[in-house]
């Protein structure tokens, strides 16, 4: 992969005030385009993430998407570990936690969650490459 995964959620949080966009309406939820009940709030999912260091300081990073529609940032979420590999890759990074968590830290920050998205082939793949690169780096 040429380019390295960052998350745009760093963006919102080091950005200083005078550079923080307006805020928005309220996007409408994709939960709302599944016939089926949300989940409850505690179900486990998912998401593609890797580990930051600041300052010797280790904290999780969740990576962000682009929208299809172009607007914005979304985060993926899978119910299973399988799903996520087989949407992003066997080497993709990930993170298990609590989907009303997940979507409720992204909603602060104005970035929708997608359950069990189907993923355009070589979207934001993680190589075993990669990951022996990211290791590397992070040491």
């Amino acid at each position: 992969m040429g380019t390295a995964n960052t998350s745009r959620l760093l963006d919102y949080l080091d950005a200083p005030e005078a550079f923080r966009p307006e805020p928005s309406a309220p996007r409408r939820s994709c939960f709302q385009d599944y016939d089926l009940p949300l989940p409850p709030y505690h179900t486990t999912v998912f998401v593609p993430a890797h580990p930051r260091y600041v300052d010797e300081v280790p904290y999780i990073v969740y990576e962000l998407f682009g929208r299809p529609d172009g607007d914005g940032a979304t985060a993926l979420a899978f119910t299973t570990p399988r799903k996520l590999a087989a949407a992003l890759g066997e080497a993709q990074p990930w993170v298990a936690t609590s989907l009303g968590v997940l979507a409720t830290g992204m909603r602060e920050h104005g970035v929708t969650v997608r359950l069990d998205p189907t993923v355009a082939p070589g979207v934001g793949n993680w190589t075993p490459a990669d990951l022996a690169a990211y290791a590397r780096a992070v040491r």
